[in-house]
């Protein structure tokens, strides 16, 4: 069965129990499957398609890592080098022993702004912080400068969006440089990913899906849901296509030298037993050997997973401007592509 059957297949199951509203791009060695679904502005009926830009949630950490990598590889900066010793910003609770490498990998220790492992309504944030205040890493500070630990640095792993906060503060601090407009210029550019950016949620360019909550017949936009403009632990909008782009760039190592694609690509910290973490990616493994690289982001509205399999290197990548789907049609592919192997 060839590529664009098997997926439209995968589809079309899908969407028996649950209509997808975004894009899906797949390429294997010698065929390209990409389609749009649902619409992009539901009020105009504007449909999405393989070039509609989506949010990414925190789908574009692995950006932020990238970055930093970047930097280490100039000798501005160093895995090891402390939080302390970093910026400016002063934390009065927060372990000495705070390394870059930690801040990547998860096991920091710090407090989180919006900690997964026990809060769930991104919303409730902006109670006390309005949305449209929140424009640029600083802005997060208020939100966690001031917590205490959560438990030493490097004991475990612990899905933290404050510590990407922090990594933007440092690529912010080292190169003069608004997080954004670095990663703009260093890694966009490069990859050719021109649909790609950190827009305003109230300044969309064209051809930008509004991120819808609720369902079919009860649905809101996220306009409210989302800090106004992204940064260093998710926001940024792009296409199925510019993130082809972007792994491509990655592997053929035109963003950092082959040694240090390898470091941002090892297995640095285990979620569980087959999820690991390298710097700013996820990969799947089985029997000490893995299976697939992933990066995935979720928040209201929003929905994404973007997948290069280890040994195929077929890509898949799932984007949505809705709340859930990506993660279902996903495992699917998984198990498509796992019986190819």
């Amino acid at each position: 069965m060839n590529l664009s059957i098997s997926i439209e297949d995968i589809m079309k199951q899908h969407n028996e129990p649950l209509p997808f509203s975004g894009a899906i791009y797949v390429r294997d060695k010698e065929e390209t499957f990409e389609q749009g679904y649902g619409f992009a502005n539901r009020s105009d009926r504007i449909s999405n398609t393989s070039n509609t830009r989506f949010g990414m949630a925190s789908g574009c950490k692995i950006f932020t890592a990238v970055a930093i990598s970047q930097l280490v590889q100039n000798g501005l900066l160093a895995f090891d080098t402390y939080l302390k010793d970093c910026v400016s910003v002063p934390f009065p609770h927060f372990d000495d022993g705070v390394t870059v490498h930690h801040l990547l990998t998860h096991t920091s220790g710090i407090t989180d702004y919006f900690d997964e492992e026990v809060m769930e309504n991104f919303e409730e944030l902006w109670k006390a912080i309005p949305m449209y205040t929140v424009q640029s890493p600083k802005d997060f500070l208020p939100m966690f400068q001031n917590g205490a630990m959560k438990f030493s640095p490097g004991e475990r792993f612990s899905y933290n969006n404050a510590g990407f906060i922090l990594l933007g503060l440092i690529v912010e601090h080292v190169t003069g440089l608004d997080f954004t407009e670095y990663v703009e210029k260093n890694i966009f550019q490069p990859c050719g990913m021109l649909d790609s950016g950190y827009f305003r949620m109230d300044q969309l360019p064209e051809r930008t899906a509004i991120g819808y909550t609720g369902n079919e017949q009860s649905w809101r936009s996220n306009i409210y849901s989302v800090p106004i403009k992204g940064g260093p632990d998710g926001g940024a909008f792009t296409t199925v296509l510019d993130l082809a782009n972007f792994w491509d760039a990655l592997f053929n190592n035109q963003l950092l030298s082959a040694e240090m694609t390898k470091l941002l690509l090892t297995p640095h910290a285990k979620d569980n037993d087959q999820t690991y973490y390298g710097y700013g990616i996820w990969m799947k493994m089985l029997d000490n050997e893995i299976l697939k690289f992933y990066v995935m982001g979720s928040d209201p509205g929003v929905v994404m997973q973007s997948s290069v399999y280890a040994k195929s290197k077929i890509h898949a990548h799932i984007i949505g401007n809705i709340d859930k789907g990506a993660g279902m049609i996903a495992r699917k592919i998984d198990e498509w592509v796992n019986k190819r192997l």
